[in-house]
């Protein structure tokens, strides 16, 4: 019995701390995917005039799934410490809830990732297109070429297209030349900005994706663990509410007074000889 509860007792001091490294665990892996989160989305709110609203999504769900981490992590050291059993399945659950979260903003990365080379090269095009007629479109399209250090969608080429050209110089916005222009000659970026955008962006949803998958793998062990936690709490509670009521009954029946069956010592009905009398008999007092 003793080395039962003594095995008892060092399985739920392991898992106890346990859970406690994988809240603490999980707590600086929500501040690293906060962190994570707002970059990427930083970058994207940088090029969002070619980037479509709903590439927003995986970033900001990030940052929420990194705020509720860092509430679980500590509800999870807190229920921990405490040894209390319905803090630690509520840790539980609440993992696997965020995991259903995960998996949703990862699948969304990926899926949005196929979307992003025809997404990107339009953007650009219609950028370009809108160079000349509207003022309001040439601030994006050069803060994209002189970011990226890049010119047109393809190549310096494409703005053929777009600029007038007399055939021999052709026009290209200041933001595509690789230097200063010298006596107007402008001397233009080999590099395309669609390969350097879409890269950008394709790598921010593959952080967003391989991130909150590794994450989310490790919350299913912190799930497991939390459970495993709660059982090993409830047994050990078990076993100490019955020893104590077996405790408590041992003592009650040694503590217990024993009535007698007779308050005085009388004299007795089976005595047929009426010269004998009990010590209590009235001739005797």
């Amino acid at each position: 019995m003793a080395s039962e509860r003594y095995e008892l007792n060092m399985n739920m001091k392991c898992v106890k701390y346990m859970i406690f490294v994988i809240s603490i665990t999980f707590a600086v892996v929500a501040a690293m995917l906060l962190s994570l989160a707002v970059a990427i989305g930083n970058l994207f709110d940088d090029f969002q005039n070619f980037i479509d609203s709903h590439f927003f999504v995986p970033p900001n769900l990030l940052i929420a799934i990194g705020v509720i981490l860092l509430v679980i992590a500590v509800f999870g050291c807190v229920g921990a410490l405490k040894e209390s059993t319905a803090m630690i399945n509520i840790y539980g659950v609440l993992l696997l809830s965020v995991f259903v979260l995960q998996l949703a903003a990862a699948i969304t990365a990926f899926v949005m990732r196929g979307q992003v080379e025809m997404m990107v090269r339009q953007k650009i095009f219609d950028s370009m297109a809108d160079y000349k007629q509207q003022e309001g479109y040439r601030n994006p399209i050069d803060m994209l070429q002189n970011t990226l250090e890049c010119c047109g969608v393809d190549g310096y080429t494409d703005w053929a297209q777009f600029l007038p050209s007399d055939g021999i110089v052709m026009e290209y916005p200041e933001t595509c030349c690789a230097a200063p222009p010298i006596d107007g000659e402008c001397i233009p970026r080999d590099y395309g900005c669609y390969s350097r955008l879409s890269w950008l962006i394709s790598q921010g949803s593959v952080l967003i994706a391989t991130g909150t998958i590794a994450v989310a793998f490790v919350q299913v062990l912190g799930a497991v663990c939390a459970f495993m936690l709660a059982s090993a709490i409830r047994r050990a509670k078990t076993l100490r509410a019955t020893r104590r009521w077996h405790l408590q009954q041992s003592l009650g029946i040694m503590t217990k007074t024993i009535e007698p069956q007779y308050t005085g010592m009388e004299k007795s009905e089976a005595n047929v000889d009426p010269d004998k009398y009990l010590p209590t008999s009235s001739s005797v007092i």
